[in-house]
């Protein structure tokens, strides 16, 4: 099975894991800290060990390998880089989303290389660490691809600074192994034989706890939020209870060079290349130096707090006012926009005042070009300029409804297709709409205000799409903040206690380059931030989609039709479209789940003999040219069962019970099979996890997915 060249670049995940202080502390025991180590292990005062971090996200190797398709009988892993950016708190979730950065071919019997990128947040907000880590698959080498460059890393001619002796225990793997990485090749003596080894093996991360732990003790005790990267390539395989020396010499302050070796033969490098950074951490922060915003409406309120704030943490700022009154009358003033830009300007900051209408094109390209003329670029458009002019519905007289049109939705328009341009051209960018509850969930009064609001929800949804690829991430914010448009619409004590500055996080958040979501709805204000999207419900097919159904079949499902459970979101047309032709193609059976008192149905198949019963049917007879095996399936648990699959001349014979002699076995929950089988469960990750254990010749097990088309 070749590599999946177009892999490289496709983002994995996000990944989310919650853990408490009872992980921190089993894998701390794990990698040999015990009393001598309290502070690791006791949660009174308790601190992380910074390599707990590739222990937390050991699911996201399984998915390097899932994404590329590696052979995984030859998998092993190679080198791992971590940088620290921030201290691992005690307990919290942790997100993480990576992507394939690379492979390299180090020749067709010498094996390639997977480079693979992630960054892990913690709930709190912060980003805690990067993980660059390279797969070795000694099976996949030979595509024809570059070979890896060379890295050196330098030891001082000299005696170490420090050698720590430790004693892995004889049963150390089946401790490490609690803390995520339970493939079988750590506790199988069986699976162990199979790989080429005599018994089962030490995990390679296990020992690179146990350097971790020297590091810290050595270089920084009892600190060890102040590591900042540790990066090693591992070399050879150590043995449960064989003893290591770990090795450190200090380079320059803040820096050493490391590598483990087997105690039993100083020759025997167990793990080598070395690299340990530390110091004090430092500061963290959302910045936007070197970027450029556009904030139309900047004048006063939600405007001028953005913009303070943007130019305060080293943004340069076009404050765009007309300065007219809340309805948008009168010829406008320079003095509010002009006062904004003091304000920075007098804080250390960089602004340029504009004072366009958004509501025509002309205004809306000049606002751009401001922004070009003085600062040479656009990174960040807020488009927060608003007026209000409100009506009940048979009392809004069309001028009322065109002025509120002509600056909420046509002055968005009008200011991002110009700035839009921009970002595209240079290949980053961040656009926030800015919309209302009235928008979302409607308020008497203000049909205009409303309807131009909701509309700018679809605008971000097309423009989020045209952005994607070249990184402008275009996101909407549903502020609850006080402003002279609000003044008169609040009751007078919510309107004290919602000071726009409630509102500038989120916003400033969905700016930053660290922002990873696009086209998402947020509510913001007074502290309280919540996510609002569109969902659809899963519905009914009335009919047999070959006929027009009538009134009373509809009216007969609208229960079915009206429910919202499991409700789903989409990200663009074509999904949705595409769940309306499955439905089409496969509805479900009258009875099916579907109303608010109906179970959720089960999708794929629903009995582990229904999969071995659409087997043959599902046979690949064109790819099983000169195959002669037999797949054995030891099914365990509620519905489960025996089946051998065998595979002669191009046919596939399937029975029930054990056959004599299988070339492989596999063994699963029957629940674990479904999810396999459904799709929900990739097959490496069931394998890698513990879920699915495979006994023989692994490397047919391979085939399975290229003679079936389940």
């Amino acid at each position: 099975m070749a590599l999946n060249m177009n892999a490289i670049g496709e983002k994995i995940g996000p990944f989310s894991k919650d853990y408490s202080w009872k992980d921190a502390v089993l894998y701390a025991l794990g990698v040999g800290a015990g009393f001598s180590n309290l502070e690791y292990c006791y949660e009174k005062d308790l601190k992380v060990i910074p390599s707990f971090s590739i222990a937390a996200i050991f699911d996201m190797l399984s998915q390097f390998g899932i994404k590329s398709e590696v052979n995984l009988a030859g998998i092993l892993h190679g080198e791992q880089d971590l940088i620290f950016h921030n201290p691992i708190p005690t307990e919290g979730t942790l997100t993480t989303e990576g992507e394939i950065i690379n492979y390299y071919d180090k020749g067709k019997k010498k094996g390639a290389l997977v480079v693979g990128k992630s960054e892990t947040r913690h709930s709190n907000g912060q980003k805690l660490f990067t993980s660059i880590v390279t797969v070795f698959s000694r099976l996949d080498g030979g595509f024809g691809g570059e070979n890896a460059p060379k890295i050196t890393v330098e030891f001082p001619d000299r005696e170490p600074d420090f050698v720590v002796e430790e004693s892995p225990g004889a049963d150390q793997p089946l401790l490490y192994r609690l803390s995520g990485d339970i493939f079988p090749l750590h506790a199988d003596p069986e699976f162990a034989k199979i790989s080429g080894f005599e018994k089962p093996i030490m995990h390679g991360l296990c020992t690179h706890g146990y350097a971790c732990r020297a590091l810290l003790d050595n270089l920084i005790p009892g600190e060890p939020e102040k590591a900042r990267r540790m990066a090693c390539r591992f070399s050879k395989t150590l043995y449960p209870g064989v003893p290591i020396k770990i090795l450190i010499w200090k380079t320059e302050e803040g820096k050493a060079v490391w590598r483990v070796l087997n105690a039993e033969n100083d020759e025997l490098v167990i793990i080598d290349n070395g690299i340990f950074e530390y110091g004090d951490i430092p500061k963290d922060e959302i910045r936007y130096d070197n970027q450029v915003a556009i904030i139309t409406g900047a004048g006063a309120g939600l405007g001028r707090a953005y913009a303070l704030e943007l130019a305060k943490r080293g943004a340069k700022v076009v404050v765009n006012d007309l300065g007219g009154s809340r309805d948008g009358s009168g010829k406008g003033s320079s003095s509010p926009a002009g006062k904004v830009v003091k304000e920075i300007k007098k804080a250390g900051g960089e602004a340029v005042a504009n004072y366009d209408n958004v509501a025509t094109p002309e205004g809306g390209e000049s606002i751009v070009k401001t922004a070009l003329d003085t600062f040479g670029t656009v990174d960040i458009l807020i488009n927060n300029a608003g007026i209000l002019r409100d009506k009940s519905f048979l009392k809004m007289e069309p001028e009322n409804w065109k002025a509120v049109m002509d600056v909420h939705l046509n002055g968005a328009y009008n200011v991002t297709r110009p700035a839009f341009k921009v970002m595209k051209e240079k290949g980053y960018g961040r656009i926030i709409m800015t919309t209302s509850a009235a928008g979302l969930y409607g308020n008497f009064g203000q049909t205009n205000y409303s309807s131009a609001k909701l509309a700018l929800f679809g605008f971000m949804n097309t423009l989020k799409l045209e952005g994607q690829k070249y990184d402008v991430k275009v996101n909407t914010v549903a502020p609850l903040a006080a402003s002279r448009l609000t003044e008169d619409v609040m009751p007078p004590e919510v309107f004290e206690k919602s000071k726009p500055e409630f509102v500038v996080p989120m916003t400033l958040y969905l700016c930053s380059d660290r922002c990873p979501v696009t086209g998402n709805v947020y509510n913001a204000g007074i502290g309280c931030f919540n996510r609002a999207a569109i969902v659809t419900g899963p519905g009914a097919v009335v009919g047999s989609g070959d006929e027009i159904p009538d009134v009373d079949a509809v009216a007969a499902k609208m229960k079915q039709i009206s429910s919202l459970k499991n409700a789903k979101e989409y990200f663009q047309l074509n999904d949705q479209v595409g769940d309306v032709f499955t439905a089409l193609s496969s509805p479900p059976e009258e009875g099916a789940a579907g109303g608010d008192d109906a179970e959720e149905a089960a999708s794929g198949f629903d009995s582990v003999a229904a999969v071995f019963d659409a087997m043959p049917g599902a046979f690949n007879a064109g790819a099983a040219g000169g195959v002669d095996v037999v797949f054995q399936y030891i099914i365990a648990g509620s519905g489960g069962g025996d089946w051998s699959c065998a595979i002669k001349g191009g046919a596939c014979t399937i029975e029930s019970g054990k056959h004599d002699k299988p070339t492989c076995t596999l063994k699963i929950d029957a629940g674990d099979f479904l999810a396999m089988m459904s799709g929900k469960l990739p097959p490496m990750q069931a394998f890698s996890s513990g879920k699915l254990a495979i006994e023989g010749d692994i490397m047919k097990s391979q085939l399975i997915e290229k003679l079936f088309k389940m």
